[in-house]
């Protein structure tokens, strides 16, 4: 089948399946693109946790009474640092210059269909101030930094919880792009039976034209022959 000439509605059927299968590689190149922009997210989340982890043990540590200034002051400085730390973690958990957990954007919106129907994925800030952080989050004093352990703990519940939501929009677009490629396999395996179809057909037709034209040689030939036989007789 090489043109519509051949098969009107076959051919536009076969034309619109191919179309269709051909779009789903852009639909899955946005997939793709949102799995990487959610696993940048998640990996930042994880070094994120990690900090959390880490400050409420300085803060815990802190809050000791018995602690001399060095002491307290050695602790309150990593504190600062591990606090810092998640700035520079979410800021730089960008893919292709975008990002889900810097607070940049509040969604994102991937390819889901060949119709332009897309997947909706809501942006987790993971920075400090999505955490229920500032900049200036720290502690002055025993006191001050048995408070920090409760803010701190809340910031890692926060925290766990967005990562978790991450997590499902992860997996939904991974069973999503699955769907796309096992769509686009049948459609291109629907024009293939398509046009096999109709060439079958055609090589019907070809098989019956040929076998007329075998029979029509041997009818001539035996007509041939005849006419010498007849011939033969006035001889």
């Amino acid at each position: 089948m090489g043109s519509a000439k051949d098969n009107g509605a076959i051919w536009a059927t076969a034309k619109n399946q191919s179309s269709t299968a051909s779009s789903l590689n852009a639909v899955k190149d946005s997939l793709q693109r949102g799995q990487s922009t959610i696993d940048v997210a998640l990996a930042a989340g994880d070094t994120i946790t990690d900090l959390l982890g880490k400050m409420k043990e300085k803060a815990l540590a802190a809050s000791d009474t018995s602690l001399n200034t060095a002491s307290f002051n050695a602790l309150k400085a990593d504190f600062e640092s591990l606090r810092d730390q998640i700035t520079k973690a979410a800021t730089n958990a960008k893919f292709t210059g975008v990002s889900i957990a810097d607070g940049t954007t509040t969604k994102l919106t991937f390819l889901a269909n060949a119709d332009g129907s897309g997947f909706t994925v809501t942006a987790k800030t993971l920075s400090l101030d999505g955490l229920g952080l500032t900049a200036a989050s720290t502690f002055t004093d025993a006191a001050t930094a048995k408070t920090m352990i409760t803010t701190v703990t809340s910031a890692l519940g926060t925290a766990t919880n967005k990562l978790a939501s991450l997590g499902t929009n992860s997996t939904g677009l991974d069973t999503h792009l699955t769907f796309v490629g096992k769509l686009q396999d049948s459609l291109d395996a629907g024009v293939g039976n398509l046009v096999d179809a109709d060439l079958a057909k055609e090589s019907a037709k070809l098989q019956s034209l040929q076998t007329k034209q075998q029979l029509g040689i041997q009818a001539l030939s035996i007509a041939n022959q005849a006419s010498s036989s007849i011939l033969s007789l006035f001889r």
